[in-house]
Formats: structure tokens, sequence, C-alpha cells
């Protein structure tokens, strides 16, 4: 069966795979128990128990991370690194080829992306391991990125020859994957590519991989949008023409961005229910019992 996706160009820095053949769940997945019990799996592997705790729209989500993770990227060697290689369509590639990603039905956009919020990178950088704790607030929400296994220290040799590439302009980016329930990022490869550019002094340039809506779905929204725009632009038929310039132009801006605009990412029952997360989390327990 033919899964590659087939791709809108969006420009040089970005691309959208309309992805068919892969129903999922997905290899990698997130997975949900009653009472705020979250698992994310890769194959039958667990790489991550979390359980929301918390009242209202005010949450904290503690986590425990298990080793095992596989990036759904191959190795990069020096020599790529040189080549003048669009990172965008090569990540797009590697994904589609790889057995244990994160894609499924559906839109998905890569590109390119290199400006963060203050803190990202740094007070919302989850460095320790195997636990931690996200503040998923409805108001500001998390906004921060969480990695997939340890990182390594600043002077690890593989480290070291990143930071090389860093200051030569030659590091690969990051590639993130935005989970958007968790208002924040994964690290899907390169974890220590992230520590070498921050030692380096600057976040990393990164690929930010994220589910868009499928057509059906923002042409729907498109639709009640113009419904919405014409109920409402028949009352200000008086106003200036200067505002009801901005008024059109504002309606066309936010209908060019509904194709592209973040969708949910979608999670899948945990098998066996809340049983099975709790057998998980008291083996994790067992296997850390200083955490």
């Amino acid at each position: 069966m033919d899964t590659r996706g087939h791709r809108e160009f969006l420009s040089e820095d970005g691309l959208v795979l309309a992805v068919t053949g892969r129903p999922g769940p997905s290899p990698l997945r997130f997975e949900t128990a009653e009472g705020g019990r979250r698992l994310l799996r890769q194959g039958e592997r667990p790489l991550a128990l979390g359980r929301l705790d918390g009242e209202g729209c005010c949450h904290d989500l503690a986590l425990h991370r298990f080793n095992g993770y596989r990036s759904p990227l191959p190795p990069l060697r020096a020599a790529r690194l040189r080549s003048d290689v669009n990172w965008v369509h090569q990540y797009a590639r590697w994904l589609e080829d790889a057995p244990d990603g994160p894609l499924h039905d559906g839109r998905w956009s890569l590109k390119e992306r290199a400006g963060f919020a203050p803190g990202i990178w740094t007070t919302d950088f989850v460095q320790d391991w195997p636990n931690g704790t996200l503040e998923l607030h409805c108001g500001g929400g998390w906004h921060g990125i969480l990695p997939l296994r340890r990182l390594s220290p600043p002077d690890a040799p593989r480290v070291k020859a990143y930071r090389k590439h860093a200051r030569d302009g030659t590091l690969a980016p990051v590639l993130l994957w935005w989970v958007t329930f968790l208002d924040g990022w994964l690290i899907l490869d390169g974890h220590d590519r992230a520590v070498a550019a921050l030692a380096e002094g600057a976040p990393p340039v990164c690929v930010e991989l994220s589910r868009v809506p499928d057509d059906e779905d923002w042409r729907r929204t498109a639709e009640d949008l113009t419904e919405a725009h014409a109920h409402h632009t028949r009352h200000l038929a008086d106003r200036p023409t200067h505002q009801l310039a901005t008024l059109e132009g504002g309606f066309g801006d936010a209908l060019a961005s509904l194709p592209y605009d973040p969708a949910p990412t979608l999670t899948w029952p945990v098998p066996g229910g809340a049983p099975t997360w709790d057998d998980l989390a008291a083996r994790a327990v067992f296997e850390c019992p200083r955490d």
C-alpha cells in the first residue's frame, strides 16, 4: 500500500503532507484512560506516563519517562550536515518511511522555526530525568519542550562535535512535534543537537511537525466564518471606507490561515484502560524507588 503523502508546498521553509493509508493508531502515539491518565507509546513500548492533577483549567501533569525511545530519523553523518540539503523536505521523506513515527491519516505541517518566546529553551525546557511536572494552565498553557531521552552533558563527545557545527552554521535542525493538549513540543530527533546549540549560546533552529485540519474540516469552518462575516458587514455598510477595508483584510487573512492552523493532536484509548496504566505506573515506581 502506498502511504506517501501528497505534498502542498507552502514555501521554501514549509510544506503540508496529506497522509493516507495509515488509519491509526500511529506507531508513536498518545493514549488516554479515565482519571486524567496519559501514556505515550512507541509500538508496544511505553515511553512516558502522565497523570493530570488539579481543578478547573489549571492542571499539573506529573510525568515519568522510560528509556528506549527510538528516533524516526536515521543518524546524521557529518558529510550530510555540510551538504546543501532542504531539511524540511528531507525530514518529511524520512518521516514517511519511518516505521515508528507519529504520522497517521490526515494533513501534517512541517516548517522551519527559528524563533521562540523567552523561556521556552530555558525555564520551560525539561532537563530533569526521568521525572518532571508540566504546569498546564488554560490561560497561558505550558508552552515548553519535553525531551524523550536523557540529555547528554555539554562536554559529551557527540555534543562537542555538534557544537563545532553550531559555530560553523551547519547544524541540522531539531525535529519538534507540537502536541496541542500539552501546549508544548516533544523532541523527536536532535536531543544532542539541541544541547550543542544551547551550549553555544543560542536556541536551536528547529523543524516543527504539527497536525493541521483535514480539507472538509477547514472548509466547513470557512463556510461558517464567511456566513458570520456577511452577517456582520451587513450592519456596517455606513462605516468609513478604511474601516471596511481593514475588516475585509482581516477576514481574508483568517480564511487564508484556516488550512494551516494547528489541529488537535489525536489520542487513542489505553488498551486495558486504567488498570493497564496503573500497572505500568507501579512498575515505574519500583524501578525508580528514589523518584
